[in-house]
């Protein structure tokens, strides 16, 4: 499938790559299809991409990369939406928020998106009741802030 987007141009996504949402994202209801971008500049940084709408992209991050004792509470039914078999095979990714100071780049760990690696179907979950912010500062966390630092620089140029 071709996938065109105001960042990338269009994107070759093989179908397998396409992730469905099942709940969609907050604020973007009517986007139901999106796919991962990798640039090894950025990385661990990666983007989602609409496939419905080239001018939507979210830039995420798998919270265990940064937040090693990041666990979310998942209950049956959430992951019965996602018709999980394996749960090794459920990923999880926080949106990341940047400013105009690298210091207030933040990631929104109290809504993750987890994905069904296996089927590729996807939810945001709302965490309630939960010690997780939605603007939780990156750089104070980083363990090369200068890396991170730099990967950001690159995504806001």
């Amino acid at each position: 499938m071709i996938v065109q987007t105001h960042r990338f141009g269009p994107l070759d996504v093989p179908d397998n790559k396409i992730i469905a949402m099942e709940r969609p994202i907050l604020g973007f209801e009517r986007l139901r299809y999106f796919c991962l971008v990798e640039l090894p500049e950025i990385a661990p940084l990666l983007w989602l991409q609409s496939t419905e709408d080239s001018t939507v992209a979210f830039m995420v991050l798998n919270p265990v990369i940064l937040f090693p004792d990041y666990r979310i509470a998942i209950n049956s039914m959430e992951i019965a939406e996602l018709e999980v078999c394996d749960l090794a095979a459920v990923e999880a990714y926080v949106v990341v928020t940047f400013s105009d100071h690298p210091r207030d780049i933040s990631a929104n760990l109290q809504g993750p998106i987890l994905i069904n690696t296996e089927n590729r179907r996807a939810k945001q979950l709302v965490l309630v009741n939960s010690r997780y912010h939605v603007k939780h500062p990156l750089l104070e966390v980083a363990e090369e802030p200068a890396a991170f630092q730099e990967a950001t620089e690159l995504v806001t140029a």
